[in-house]
């Protein structure tokens, strides 16, 4: 009994030492940390417009510069897209925010090199009215003189299609006035007793707040609801350069999540979206603070984007081909990211 005792002994006294030394061994062989096994992150420039199609940026912006984000990011801002657009296909720019129909025209301009990311900007083109109370509907414009920006352009074409769709041509049941800047358009409401414009944000709540009795009379994007019919007015959208997003798949990914947080962000918390949005010189907080609402800011992706801009081209290319290029896209302009 005692033999057995010993020999048992021996057998676990082994198996310990042998223990011991297996986890020695495998303390010895360092393991992958997190960080190794994650992607880091990559420098991404993004180029964006001075007013709404940017607002959505601004909390990613600000958490990159406190070191928040996976990614890294270079913001380049200018008043017109003619200066961004150029960098992005000679590759000094990533990433755009920019008219969602401009996607498009790149797209045809490249033979595919730019490709759409989401949809980051519904409408937010409105008709105001000063000194009255006679417009609650589109079929209320029959007869009036509307004073507005962007003839030859997509507010031009946006108007054109709702007003057909509520039975008035745009070139014999109303008058247009066309400006050359939102700015002129203000200037020149302001010295009338009575007036109709067309302005997008946040240039009509900069209106209201200088022009005496003038108020939003309506919300274009809600009256293209209205129509029920799968499309989106869609004002501005992401699009990215098919090199940068093929070479950068899990860049691309982070951005994606880390935009789309930005623009959660800008939407619930208002005060705060706008005090980011004077600090990337887009516009004053108090301005934003006012517009942000009515901004129809989104990070739109997948299939509900593609259906949106698809519906919205479609409405656009029909008034004028140029205006989405030429021709309408392939499938293969927009990149799928659920």
């Amino acid at each position: 009994m005692k033999k057995i005792l010993s020999l048992v002994l021996v057998v676990l006294l082994v198996a310990t030492v042998f223990a011991g030394c297996g986890k020695k061994d495998t303390a010895s062989v360092p393991e992958k940390t997190e960080k190794e096994e994650t992607f880091e992150g990559t420098n991404i420039r993004i180029g964006g417009l001075k007013g709404p199609t940017s607002m959505g940026l601004v909390k990613l912006l600000d958490d990159a510069e406190n070191g928040k984000t996976v990614n890294t990011y270079d913001f380049t801002m200018a008043a017109a897209a003619d200066e961004l657009t150029p960098k992005l296909i000679k590759g000094e720019l990533d990433i755009l925010a920019v008219p969602a129909n401009l996607g498009s025209v790149l797209y045809n301009k490249t033979n595919g090199a730019v490709k759409m990311l989401a949809i980051n900007m519904l409408g937010a083109v409105y008709i105001a009215e000063k000194g009255g109370n006679t417009i609650n509907s589109l079929a209320d414009l029959k007869g009036k003189t509307i004073y507005a920006t962007g003839k030859g352009t997509t507010p031009e074409y946006v108007l054109a299609y709702l007003l057909k769709q509520n039975g008035l041509d745009i070139t014999k049941d109303v008058t247009m006035e066309w400006k050359s800047e939102p700015t002129e358009t203000v200037a020149t409401i302001k010295t009338m007793d009575n007036a109709v414009a067309m302005l997008p944000q946040p240039f009509i709540t900069v209106a209201t707040t200088q022009v005496p009795d003038l108020k939003i009379a309506l919300d274009l994007n809600a009256e293209w609801d209205k129509l029920d019919n799968g499309s989106k007015f869609v004002t501005a959208g992401l699009v990215v350069r098919s090199e940068f997003a093929k070479e950068n798949p899990d860049a691309i990914k982070a951005f994606m999540k880390e935009y789309a947080n930005s623009t959660k962000f800008v939407k619930e918390n208002v005060s705060e979206g706008a005090a980011l949005i004077e600090k990337y010189d887009i516009v004053k907080a108090q301005i934003a603070e006012k517009a942000l609402p009515q901004c129809n800011i989104v990070c739109m992706k997948g299939k509900e984007m593609k259906d949106a801009v698809t519906g919205y081209l479609n409405v656009l290319f029909e008034q004028n081909p140029q205006s989405v290029g030429g021709k309408l896209p392939a499938d293969d302009f927009f990149l799928m990211y659920e």
